[in-house]
């Protein structure tokens, strides 16, 4: 029996290689199966706090951005479960996250092409791709590394992880009743805000002893959802930044952090006016502290509660907090790649990432007619956006037209209003794309 040669192997079936799938469907002359290790599609269930909301707009979803007119749209998932009316009469201000997740298992159920509980051992090359599964062997022309990413906790803190001290995108997975309990959370971007609003507002009106929140940044600080600074989310933007020096780069993504790493101004007024009620209202003194400017370097438990420790980082003196309840929110890294072992030598790195190429491809030795795409793994060549749901769409339109061909490319669309790159006739400081 005749082997079947896949056109691309998807490895992973989050956000970034969904939305490949999707945009490959109506192509049905190029076989592709996409493999994911979990028995179901699932995306942050940990972390559905109540009346939480996507920090992008309604348009940025799995397709619309590349094909509006895709049945995989968020917009097609509102009318084929017949609430569209009732959705845009509720006006939301954002998408809430518990229905965009809801969204995107909708739109995982309703591709053939996926394959879930089915783990990802090794990848080989020998003209084509070899992609060794825990039930089979397949063969591709390419692949696409779609793993996403995985919870981030320091290393000191890493041994220590259970019951009653875990990372954020554990919070809602089971009841956790916190009633006069000391609960720290540290970390101070949106899901840091999350946890911290959602222990002061539990649903069952259980309130904790105290609550409280640490950050490193000076400030509990607001996203920058500017008109200018959203242009940094646009795919004229990402190809400027992309051909810019490493250090341009490195320094551009710590000054504009605020642009994908703040807290929504809606959740800090939320925070804000909770304060308010507990110490004027309800008169509950003490329940909440606050505390930026905080690096915590160690934690222990001593027989009866945690113990961390940590350094004010303007007067550098020492100082420890006590929890009953410790909450890491502290992010997400990318998913190792184990399965790339075979191929790791045969990659040019930059930094610690793999590099890429105009259109997501790793660069390496082998034929320029294999493809080796990997999804939400170059922030640091990419920028902010790589990891965000902004560019998700534009992402994987590029990769469906490296990988059928130019015939298959969408309406091209008008860049920014900024001009971005420089007007003069120099290449000085730009990097060269291979």
């Amino acid at each position: 029996m005749t082997q079947t040669i896949y056109k691309c192997i998807g490895i992973g079936t989050g956000p970034s290689n969904l939305s490949l799938a999707a945009l490959l469907q109506p192509f049905k002359g190029h076989v592709n199966i996409f493999f994911e290790q979990k028995p179901e599609f699932s995306w942050h269930d940990g972390m559905y706090f109540t009346g939480a909301s996507l920090q992008v707009a309604l348009f940025k979803d799995l397709v619309t951005l590349a094909n509006p007119t895709s049945e995989y749209s968020f917009v097609s998932y509102l009318h084929d479960q017949g609430k569209i009316y009732q959705f845009l009469n509720a006006r939301f201000p954002s998408v809430p996250r518990k229905e965009f997740g809801k969204y995107l298992y909708w739109a995982s159920s309703k591709m053939p092409n996926l394959n879930f509980g089915e783990t990802v051992l090794d990848v080989e090359f020998n003209d084509h791709f070899v992609v060794t599964t825990d039930k089979r062997r397949v063969v591709a022309e390419n692949i696409a590394v779609g793993v996403g990413i995985v919870p981030y906790v320091p290393a000191f803190a890493r041994d220590q992880q259970c019951g009653s001290q875990f990372h954020v995108n554990q919070y809602c997975t089971q009841e956790r009743d916190l009633t006069d309990r000391r609960v720290v959370i540290i970390g101070g971007g949106q899901s840091g805000a999350e946890a911290f609003l959602q222990a002061l507002s539990p649903p069952d009106g259980g309130l904790p002893r105290q609550v409280t929140w640490v950050s490193k940044r000076e400030n509990f600080s607001p996203l920058d959802d500017s008109p200018f600074t959203n242009d940094y989310f646009m795919p004229c933007h990402s190809d400027f930044f992309f051909e810019c020096d490493s250090e341009f780069r490195t320094a551009f993504i710590k000054r504009n952090i605020l642009a994908s790493d703040g807290i929504s101004e809606a959740t800090l007024q939320q925070i804000y006016q909770q304060l308010y009620t507990l110490r004027f209202i309800d008169e509950r003194h003490g329940i909440a502290a606050l505390l930026p400017g905080r690096t915590v370097d160690r934690v222990r438990h001593d027989g009866r509660q945690w113990v961390l420790e940590a350094r004010h980082e303007i007067s550098g003196a020492d100082e420890v907090v006590t929890a009953d309840v410790v909450v890491w929110a502290t992010g997400f890294r990318p998913a190792p790649m184990e399965f790339l072992a075979p191929l790791m030598s045969r990659f040019e790195l930059e930094d610690e990432e793999i590099r890429v190429d105009a259109s997501f491809a790793a660069l390496w030795d082998g034929p320029p007619n294999r493809g080796i795409f990997l999804m939400n793994t170059a922030r640091g060549q990419r920028g902010l956006p790589d990891p965000n749901l902004s560019l998700l769409a534009w992402r994987s339109q590029r990769v469906v037209e490296r990988l059928l061909g130019p015939s298959v490319a969408r309406s091209p669309q008008i860049p920014s209003f900024v001009t971005w790159s420089s007007t003069a006739p120099s290449d000085f400081g730009r990097r060269r794309v291979v």
